[in-house]
């Protein structure tokens, strides 16, 4: 399968990860204010042309932080608020980001790979079609989200540890191949 035979226009969806895909990870740490914030290299130029090919451009994001009380969520709504501003001025959206606040051993629907933020989103915006959407994500926990909501998967890295239907080094080099 090529990402040409996948035919993506306005009628499909991005699902995007948020730490190592858009912004920088922090290691052995957590983005917990916007000035740890950095985007990757190109991104704000590959979500411009995700704006122009996908109807929907959504991230979804395990923010366990929250949950380890390191930060708070009105810290993670002010990180994504600004954000969502960069990325707009730069001519890219993001329609809606949804985060998971669980602990990796709550073992909550709502943490990745648990699909509840893929139905929050699919509630939100009824239009999403999981069999026309796209994940993309750098760890195995985003590349089963993606395949238990039935969406093709991309996994952001070196090499394709999880099985994800293609593999890009970077979200700009995944942008220019559509």
């Amino acid at each position: 399968m090529s990402l040409s035979t996948l035919n993506i226009d306005k009628e499909w969806t991005l699902f995007l990860d948020r730490d190592g895909v858009i912004n920088k990870r922090l290691e052995d740490d957590y983005v917990k204010k916007w000035v740890e914030f950095e985007f990757i290299e190109d991104v704000l130029k590959a979500l411009e042309i995700f704006d122009k090919k996908f109807g929907r451009i959504v991230i979804v994001t395990n923010q366990q932080g929250i949950g380890k009380r390191l930060m708070r969520t009105e810290d993670l709504e002010l990180i994504h608020k600004n954000m969502q501003y960069e990325i707009s001025f730069f001519k890219g959206r993001i329609d809606k980001v949804y985060f998971s606040p669980y602990l990796a051993s709550e073992n909550h629907a709502d943490r990745k790979p648990g699909i509840g933020m893929a139905l929050k989103a699919k509630r939100d915006f009824p239009e999403i079609d999981f069999s026309r959407s796209v994940m993309v994500g750098d760890s195995g926990s985003d590349i089963e989200f993606g395949k238990a909501a039935g969406m093709h998967t991309v996994f952001i890295g070196a090499e394709n540890k999880y099985g994800a239907d293609f593999l890009f080094p970077s979200l700009h080099a995944f942008a220019m191949e559509l």
